[in-house]
């Protein structure tokens, strides 16, 4: 009775709703985990499940009188996780049958994120073989019974729920010994709390996501700036949106992929939460491809309408580039403010104050949402469409493994039309309550040190060559503050880690992604980190490896999850929505790229298949080739390519800007390295400098025109 009285009052209070299949709880011998909020969390376990269970609770925690006084009338047993010989009653337990549950944390977050997974409870049950069945304890944290006091808006009676998973086991993992086969049964336990906590994300549009984080932090939340050093609230943005929703709805039509031709700048987010919310699909263009890259983008995605900013355009020297696009009516943002009558300025006031009225009711997570384009470094650039779900899935995913709070802000440098920088640079802060500090160029090498050390950011994201030439210019005190450096679009060279690690005591954490994705595919965390890969993968990302003819090491790598695209827009095919043959129906995407992947779960990136060439017979790496040139020339910008030969097949190329490069040197950086002469280029030529595309990325396009050209010569 007393059971049923205190569920009553707490799905009065709490609002609690259960959600999943219950009917997992039935066999014996199982043990429930979960992720741990609050104080509340085994009270709401031992009301709601539908069985008797005894609960695994952490000694320091029983010194809280509130989690006494909640376990009081719950069979428990107090155990202290660091000791190995704790586990043995739990072991028991299990064994005869008993139904346990557990908090493989140990203690409460006081972060928001999963905290550290103790090795205890997957040891128990890889020992015992019982089913585990996860739980996801959601809104808890947001009451005044968590420990996010200072860092997180709490909430009185916050709405929780908790979210029942299908049940899983963990095999004995293999080792050379207990303490090793223990680890890796931990890091199983802590990859399937990831796991849950992406597959409990809530279904929702990026609009919808925007409104839930403001109402979540509240309007008056400082949340971002750029470089008119005006600090943006939920509010003040949320006045935007609804304009800029107000103003571009009038020329376009719902369902319409709508060019977005902007700057990094916080009006540039305004303008594609406002474009989302009304229907339309934001088309963010490269600036940085040409015209013909413009001109080649607007045909794959049948983009009509583009939507800029005069002082953009007139400071970036941009003219040339907009100018008479066949088919294609650009439109300056700054001439639509005269359209504003009062009628329309009464409704920005009414969906500033009231923003989920000016949703889209009848729009789905599954939805278009984006469409990004492919750097064309293989060619013209493809339209990759991405749904609102998966994009707010690799936002989920990054949060998961990232500890990211609303105490950190983001330099975000990256251009919002990369999806690294969409994603990570603006989605993530946006959505999860984090400041950020948009800057409109990621080549501004003097001045980005000088800005994350004055508005105190504490995360940045950018390429090896980015990242390189910030240690250049930068003070050592500029980057005290940095709680995060990632990596990604490129390889990290030793160089670039050593430099920030030696000047700066800052760890970069390498990552890996494709625009298919997101983009992230996998990240070295704190948690999880390995020099020299690219982590592991994200949580509820799967992965397969094709073998590649030629290829001993590694493998085709495919993948699939939450977070891959709806299709490809191509140029040869205006409008159609298609997805590459190598999904065979089955979800599955081919990166296009050869990786390896160790016991861990590390991820080492070996080269892209189309950048491996066929000299007599065998398959060589140009990412090899570069590494030998690195290592041979470490102060100096390396680049391979290849050309046709008419005795091997293929002739190596390699550019490189250290005019006294020799292949000499290469031979003994191979010797060195362990690599076949095969790989040591012959034709050797002295460049100013490296071309890069927008991104960042080295340009192998045009490098390739340049070996042939040469070579036909």
């Amino acid at each position: 009775m007393l059971k049923l009285i205190l569920r009553a009052i707490m799905r009065l209070l709490f609002r609690v709703d259960v959600q999943g299949d219950q009917s997992v709880f039935g066999p014996p011998k199982t043990l429930i985990v979960a992720n741990h909020e609050s104080f509340l969390d085994g009270l709401l376990l031992g009301l709601f499940l539908p069985i008797r269970a005894t609960f695994v609770v952490h000694a320091q925690v029983m010194k809280n009188r509130w989690f006494r006084m909640a376990l009081a009338h719950v069979p428990h047993m107090t155990v202290e996780p660091s000791n190995p010989l704790a586990m043995k009653a739990v072991i028991r337990l299990l064994e005869k049958g008993e139904n346990v549950v557990i908090f493989p944390e140990g203690r409460l977050t006081d972060t928001g994120s999963l905290m550290k997974v103790y090795d205890g409870a997957a040891f128990v049950a890889a020992k015992t073989g019982a089913r585990i069945v996860p739980v996801r304890i959601r809104g808890a944290a947001r009451s005044y019974f968590g420990r996010l006091s200072g860092l997180y808006p709490l909430h009185l009676l916050p709405r929780i729920s908790l979210c029942v998973q299908p049940p899983t086991a963990i095999p004995m993992p293999e080792g050379p010994n207990a303490k090793a086969r223990r680890r890796r049964a931990g890091e199983a336990m802590r990859r399937i709390l990831l796991e849950m906590l992406v597959h409990t994300r809530p279904r929702r549009t990026l609009y919808q996501s925007y409104c839930d984080a403001r109402e979540s932090f509240g309007k008056r939340f400082r949340l971002a700036e750029d470089i008119n050093m005006v600090e943006e609230t939920y509010g003040s943005l949320s006045t935007k949106i609804a304009a800029l929703a107000r103003l571009t709805e009038r020329h376009t039509h719902k369902g319409e992929n709508v060019g977005v031709l902007m700057p990094n700048a916080v009006g540039s987010v305004a303008l594609i939460l406002a474009l989302s919310a009304r229907g339309r699909i934001p088309a963010l263009l490269n600036y940085t491809a040409g015209r013909d890259g413009i001109i080649a983008a607007c045909t794959a995605a049948q983009i009509k309408t583009i939507l800029t900013a005069r002082a953009f355009i007139t400071k970036g020297k941009l003219d040339d580039l907009i100018a008479d696009l066949p088919g294609i009516r650009v439109i300056h943002l700054e001439d639509l403010r005269s359209e504003l009558g009062l009628v329309d300025k009464l409704g920005i006031l009414v969906a500033s104050r009231f923003p989920r009225w000016m949703g889209q009711p009848d729009q789905q997570p599954s939805d278009p949402a984006v469409v990004l384009f492919t750097s064309g470094s293989e060619g013209k650039p493809k339209g990759v469409v991405h749904s609102h779900d998966s994009l707010l899935a690799n936002v989920a995913q990054i949060r998961a493994v990232g500890d990211f709070n609303p105490l950190d802000k983001f330099m975000v440098a990256l251009p919002l039309f990369h999806s690294f920088g969409l994603t990570a640079g603006a989605l993530l802060p946006i959505l999860t309550g984090c400041k950020v500090f948009f800057y409109p160029s990621p080549l501004h090498y003097r001045l980005i040190p000088e800005l994350i050390y004055d508005r105190n950011c504490t995360v940045l994201f950018g390429t090896s060559t980015f990242l390189a030439n910030y240690a250049k210019y930068a003070h050592p005190y500029d980057f005290g503050r940095l709680r995060y450096v990632v990596a990604g679009a490129e390889k990290l060279t030793a160089e670039t880690r050593s430099v920030w690690m030696e000047k700066f005591g800052i760890r970069i954490l390498e990552g890996y992604g494709v625009t298919e994705c997101a983009p992230v595919i996998s990240v070295n965390v704190p948690m999880a980190n390995e020099a020299g890969t690219v982590g592991q993968f994200l949580p509820g990302i799967e992965h397969r490896q094709i073998p590649v003819p030629g290829i001993a090491s590694g493998g085709l790598l495919e993948v699939r999850g939450p977070n891959l695209m709806l299709g490809y827009l191509r140029y040869e095919k205006p409008g159609v929505l298609e997805m590459p043959p190598a999904d065979s129906g089955h979800g599955w995407y081919s990166t296009g790229d050869v990786v390896t992947v160790d016991d861990e779960g590390f991820v080492r990136i070996v080269g892209r298949v189309k950048r491996f060439a066929k000299i007599a017979g065998e398959m060589i790496s140009l990412e090899v080739v570069e590494k030998l040139a690195n290592t041979a020339s470490p102060g100096q910008q390396h680049a391979a390519s290849s050309r046709p030969d008419a005795t091997k097949g293929e002739a190596l190329v390699l550019f490189t800007t250290d005019a006294a490069l020799r292949r000499e040197q290469l031979t003994e950086a191979a010797r060195q390295l362990g690599q076949t002469e095969l790989a040591i280029p012959r034709d050797i030529r002295v460049i100013a400098a490296i071309p890069l595309l927008g991104t960042g990325k080295t340009d192998y396009v045009t490098l390739k025109k340049m070996a042939e050209q040469r070579g036909e010569a």
